[in-house]
């Protein structure tokens, strides 16, 4: 079983910039793809960015120039670096992994707990 520790987060202004950062930890997985997820009360849960083991990276359209996805494939990290943020980035921004069991060979995804992104006006 992978489990996902996030860091990073918390209250910035406008135009301001947060870094947040996630770790897999376990045994016998290999990565597919890494991301974050965002969601806010009342709306559906959205990627926000995502960052395969070949390095392919895929953004959320407003994301797009503002936010960069990371990945450090020997530490099983993947990091969100948020610049320009706006009060429209507030949300719960959850870390995911697809992952492969290097034993049984399913496929599954593991979530982080969500960290909290608030940009003040």
């Amino acid at each position: 079983q992978v489990q996902l520790v996030e860091s990073g987060g918390g209250l910035v202004q406008a135009g301001g910039s947060l870094r947040l950062s996630c770790s897999a930890f376990g045994s016998s997985f290999s990565i597919n793809v890494m991301g974050w997820y965002r969601q806010t009360p009342g709306k559906e849960r959205e990627l926000v960015a995502s960052i395969t083991n070949g390095g392919r990276t895929n953004y959320l359209e407003s994301a797009e120039g503002r936010f960069t996805v990371s990945r450090d494939s020997a530490k099983n990290t993947v990091l969100l670096q948020m610049n320009s943020l706006k009060p429209e980035d507030t949300a719960v921004y959850y870390c995911y992994a697809d992952c492969t069991s290097t034993i049984s060979l399913l496929r599954r995804t593991s979530w982080g707990q969500g960290t909290q992104v608030t940009v003040s006006s």
